[in-house]
Parts: C-alpha cells; structure tokens; sequence
C-alpha cells in the first residue's frame, strides 16, 4: 500500500545544483553542491517537537513492551487471543523502535542524513509493518467472530496451531510484498522522470506510481477495512441477541457463570473493534492524502502529508492506552511490572482477573 509515507522535503521540487549565495538559506550537506535545502526552524519550534515526537515515541515503546511482556510472562494470559494481541504488539513496538527515530530525525530537520540504500530499507520495513498490522487486525475479528458468533466451535477452530499460521501469514506475506515492491522498484515506472528532477542529496523520497497506488490502497486498507467492519458490526447484533437471549430465558436468576462469559467476549470485541476503529481513522487521512498526491501530480503540501504520516504512526501508541482503559489484566501487570514483583517466584501464575477477558 502506498501508506502516504512517501519521504521528502518541503523544497523537493527545487534540487540545489548550485548554490546560492543567500546567508539565509541552510542546506542539508553545505559541502556538496547538489545538496538540498533544508527547512529553517526556529529552536523554540524544533525543540517542540523533538519533545512532543519523542514522548509519543516512548509511549509507543514502552506501552507495547508491558504488552510483550505480560502476555509471554504471566500463564493466565496464555490463549490464542493474546498471541495474535502480543504479536500485534510486537508491530507497534518496533514502528516506535525502528521507525519513529529516523522519521523523527527527518520530518524536524528536513533532511535524510543516512544514504540512500538506507532509505529504501527503512521505508521497506515502514511498509512492512503498515500491512502487518492490517494483517494482524483482520485475523484478530476472525477470532472474534467465531468466540462471540459461534462459541460452540471456538476452541475446535481457533487453536494455538491455527493462530500460530495467522502470525506467520501476517509476518512473511507483507516482508516479502513490502521489500519485493521497494527494493524491484516496480512502483516508480511512471515516476522515474518526476524522481530525477527532484534529485539532490538528502533526499529520501519513495513514491508510487497511480497504479501501484491504486492497488495497494484497495488491497491492503480499503478491503480489509471493508471486511473488519462487516465482521464486527456482525459480531456487534449476535452479542446483543445473546444478551436478550440471556435474560429472556435466564433471567436473572439465570446461568451466571455463562452470563459473564457472554458479556466478557463483548467487551473484548467491543475493545478490539474501538482498536481497529481508531486504527482506520489514523491512517485514513494518509491513504487519502497520498491518493490525491499521486493523481494531482504530487502536489499536495510536504507538511500536509508528513503529519498524516505522524497521525499513522502514533496509531502504534494508542492501542497500549486502549487496553490499560479497557483491560483490568494490563493495568495489574503494569503494576507488578513496575513494582518489580514480577521478578519475585512464582510470578507468572498471579492471577490478574477472576475471568477469562
């Protein structure tokens, strides 16, 4: 998918194949003569943002590493469930440790100082980890889907096996599209022209072309969004006929114990699908953006595109505040996390709720 991450200077469009005499013009590589010219900011405002970049980036890091943790350490969070959550995880961790760093370095200086093969690796892995979480996302409802719609056959279903598959496939399927496309460079065969004229060094521009546009977008954010929403807006009208199933016949003097198994497989449901909610508002803006880019010739404003993609990015940081909301469980081992208990004996079997959630 085009993810919008499509790196670039707000001056792209005039490379610097002699410099000019002006004091107040800063380049990238005052040494080189076909250096491009950088952003001037202020301190205040540079320094804003570094702040700012480098919270969302700790929150990033840290939050999904307590999710790490916590899921492989302590028994009672060991379902097929937690595997495709921890390796969801896993994703946004490394977006805030491998990513966010050198995005941070050249949407605030305005320059690419780590060359060009470089670029090509680190916007590989971007995309890498943009398609993997769509993956991660759509196996997740699928889960769901059968524990809420169809319980009866959940654990036949969806066994540590079959979601050990869905990591795989949402792990080895977007490597080798994302660095299959990148490195061939089979999305710039209509961009080729456009590239050489904006050339200069400290550039770090990845682009596609409007076909390879088109099809990623459709394929990898648009149709399984599509399908996410019809599973969980499936998923939303069998929990509630369950519900009124319940205490049709229940009452409430009813089976208790299957009552709150009922509404514990909503409430993870409910949180998932807020979880793939803001997911698809993070990066709407981005698929839009550069959507638009590619048809109006790449014209739409570099400052306007960069903070879609930092909205894309800080959707990697969000899902560990989702679950500290929603879960008991991540709340209780951040605490023993924090507290250092969980380096005590036995601290993989303390119990973090009295349900499975």
């Amino acid at each position: 998918m085009n993810t919008g991450r499509r790196y670039r200077l707000p001056t792209e469009g005039t490379p610097v194949k002699c410099k000019s005499s002006s004091m107040n013009t800063e380049y990238c590589f005052p040494s080189l003569n076909d250096s491009c010219i950088k952003t001037t900011r202020t301190t205040i405002t540079r320094t804003a943002l570094y702040i700012c970049v480098i919270s969302c980036m700790l929150t990033t890091i840290c939050g999904n590493l307590v999710v790490v943790i916590s899921i492989f350490h302590f028994k009672q969070l060991h379902c097929p469930t937690n595997v495709l959550v921890c390796s969801l995880a896993v994703v946004d961790f490394l977006v805030g440790f491998l990513i966010m760093p050198y995005s941070m370095i050249k949407s605030i200086e305005s320059c690419w100082y780590f060359g060009g093969e470089f670029c090509k690796v680190h916007t590989s892995f971007d995309l890498m980890f943009c398609t993997s979480s769509v993956f991660h996302l759509c196996f997740i409802a699928i889960d769901r889907y059968y524990a809420v719609c169809d319980p009866l056959r959940y654990y036949t279903k969806i066994t540590f096996s079959t979601v050990m598959c869905f990591v795989a496939i949402s792990w080895i399927i977007p490597a080798l599209t994302s660095f299959g496309i990148i490195l061939s460079q089979v999305n710039l065969v209509e961009t080729a022209d456009y590239i050489a004229s904006i050339n200069c060094t400290g550039l770090c521009v990845i682009l596609f072309d409007k076909i390879w546009t088109v099809f990623n977008c459709i394929l990898l954010f648009i149709a399984p969004s599509a399908v996410m929403i019809c599973i969980y807006v499936k998923i939303y009208f069998v929990a509630k006929r369950h519900a009124e199933a319940f205490m049709s016949h229940n009452g409430r003097a009813g089976n208790n114990k299957l009552n709150i198994s009922s509404k514990n497989e909503r409430k993870a449901a409910k949180t998932l699908s807020i979880v793939m909610g803001i997911f698809i508002i993070c990066w709407l803006p981005t698929v839009v953006f550069c959507v638009s880019d590619t048809f109006l010739n790449y014209s739409v404003p570099s400052d306007l595109l960069d903070a879609s993609v930092w909205l894309a990015y800080f959707n990697s940081g969000f899902n560990p505040v989702i679950y500290g909301f929603f879960y008991p469980w991540f709340r209780k081992s951040l605490h023993v996390i924090v507290s250092g208990k969980v380096f005590s004996p036995n601290s993989s079997t303390i119990r973090l709720f009295l349900e499975n959630v």
